[in-house]
Parts: C-alpha cells; sequence; structure tokens
C-alpha cells in the first residue's frame, strides 16, 4: 500500500514539475527512480550477491559524488560567503554523522516498518529535499550535478534488494525510497532561500557537507563484518579475497572521480 501510494506521489509531482518546466529536476528524478528499482530488481532475482560488483558500483558512485559536491556545490557555498559556507559545510558533515548514527540506533528498536526501507527512504528524502533546493536557486546548474549524486541508487538498490530477499521481504518495500529522491526534490523545488549570502553560504555549504558524508558513507570498506565481506560470504579470515577487493574499491573511487572531471570537460 506505502509503495503503491509513493508511485502515486511521484507522478502527481512529475506532473508539476512538467507545469513548472523543471525538466532538470525531473529527469534527475527518474533517473533515481529507475535506477535503484532496475539494480534492485537484478539484486533481489540473484542467488548471491557479487562483491567485485558491489564494490565497483559503490566506488565508482563515491568519487563521482565527491568531485560533483567538491567542484560544483563548495564553490557556490565559499562564493556566497567564505566563513559561512565553509561553517556551512562542516555542519553538513556533522549532520550527516548525527544522522547516520541515528538510523543505527533504529535498528535496534522493533519498529512496524523494516528497517532497511526505512533508513533507505529517509536517506532519499533527506537528499531529494537539498537537491531540490539547490536547482530550485540555481536553475542554470548542469544535470550532470545532480545525476553524479544519485548514481548510488543503482548500488544501494542493488544491495538493499539483496538484504530484503534474505529477509523474505517483498521488493515493493524500495518503491518508496526509490521515488522519495523526485517527490522531495521536486516539493523543494518551490521554496525560495532568502537573498542574504551569509543564510546562501550556510545552505549551499550545509548541501555540500551533507553530499561530501554520503559519498563517503558510500566508499566501499572492505573490511570484516562490512557489507563487502557480507556480500562475500567469506569466513573471518578470508584476508586474501577482502585485499583484492581493496584494490577494486582504489580504483573504482578514482575513476568515479575522473569521469566526472571528463564529462565536465567536455561539455564546459
Amino acid at each position: 500500500m506505502l509503495g503503491a501510494l509513493s508511485v502515486l506521489a511521484f507522478l502527481a509531482a512529475s506532473a508539476y514539475a512538467v507545469t513548472a518546466e523543471s525538466y532538470k529536476l525531473l529527469g534527475i528524478s527518474w533517473v533515481a527512480f529507475v535506477g535503484m528499482l532496475g539494480f534492485a530488481a537484478v539484486g533481489y532475482r540473484a542467488p548471491s550477491s557479487n562483491p567485485t560488483a558491489l564494490v565497483w558500483g559503490y566506488g565508482l558512485s563515491a568519487g563521482a559524488m565527491i568531485a560533483s559536491a567538491a567542484a560544483f556545490i563548495v564553490p557556490q557555498a565559499i562564493g556566497q560567503h567564505p566563513k559561512f559556507g565553509g561553517f556551512g559545510i562542516a555542519a553538513g558533515i556533522l549532520a550527516g554523522f548525527a544522522a547516520h548514527t541515528v538510523g543505527h540506533e533504529l535498528t535496534h528498536r522493533d519498529l512496524p516498518l523494516d528497517t532497511t526501507t526505512a533508513q533507505i527512504a529517509a536517506h532519499a528524502l533527506s537528499a531529494g529535499a537539498i537537491i531540490g533546493i539547490i536547482y530550485g536557486s540555481m536553475p542554470d546548474l548542469g544535470l550532470l550535478l545532480g545525476l553524479a549524486i544519485v548514481s548510488h541508487k543503482g548500488p544501494a538498490g542493488y544491495a538493499a534488494a539483496g538484504r530484503l530477499r534474505r529477509n523474505g521481504r517483498p521488493l515493493s518495500m524500495l518503491l518508496l525510497p526509490a521515488a522519495g529522491v523526485g517527490i522531495a526534490a521536486i516539493a523543494a523545488s518551490a521554496l525560495q532561500i532568502p537573498a542574504s549570502p551569509e543564510f546562501r553560504g550556510i545552505v549551499f555549504g550545509f548541501a555540500a557537507g551533507i553530499f561530501l558524508h554520503i559519498a563517503m558513507d558510500f566508499l566501499p570498506r572492505c573490511e570484516v563484518g562490512s557489507e563487502i565481506h557480507d556480500a562475500a560470504d567469506l569466513d573471518d579470515h578470508a584476508h586474501h579475497t577482502l585485499d583484492r577487493l581493496r584494490k577494486h574499491a582504489v580504483v573504482s573511487v578514482l575513476a568515479g572521480g575522473v569521469a566526472v572531471f571528463a564529462a565536465w570537460l567536455l561539455i564546459a
């Protein structure tokens, strides 16, 4: 029921975006929606997760997000106000860390909603709201920033689908997280932030900090007990395989950042 309502809300938001001619946000929202569900469908049907593919998915996305936030949002924040923009970046990183900690605490409580779905949905709604505010305030921003930011939706959907399958949960539980970016982004784009350079510095800095935290959170961690370790279905002494995956992690992150740089050179 919740999934169906999410899709209806997403379709309504998409119709509003068309009337408001917010085509960039519309495209970003649909890429996030289709990307998460598409990768989730593959992950749900796979008999077991592919750790190398998961490392590359997370690594490429994390590298692209770090490069995009550093190149496109941080300069905007500092350009508005160097000090307030810097403090905004710090606040965003700290807020992201705090939200991650709170989300982890929720996994230890008996909630009516699946914790995996709840965490990803909260993440999607908050990220979508920030994307909407940024593009609503700066409609001249290109698609590259938004697409890089939502690039993690694919590997996140793949990993989440595997957890749902192992827990006997239906794939439809990912409809809300998949639609959440678009719903929040298109709704938040209607908000107009004050023209004060101090305020705008804080807002853009906070956005940059949040996205940097998300990107660092998606850096592939090939350690015992990590999601990559669980996906590989290894025992606690499989250090050789984890060492190999760490090399893939480094190369994939660098490749994601270089891809954004190359794309920027082509369209600049």
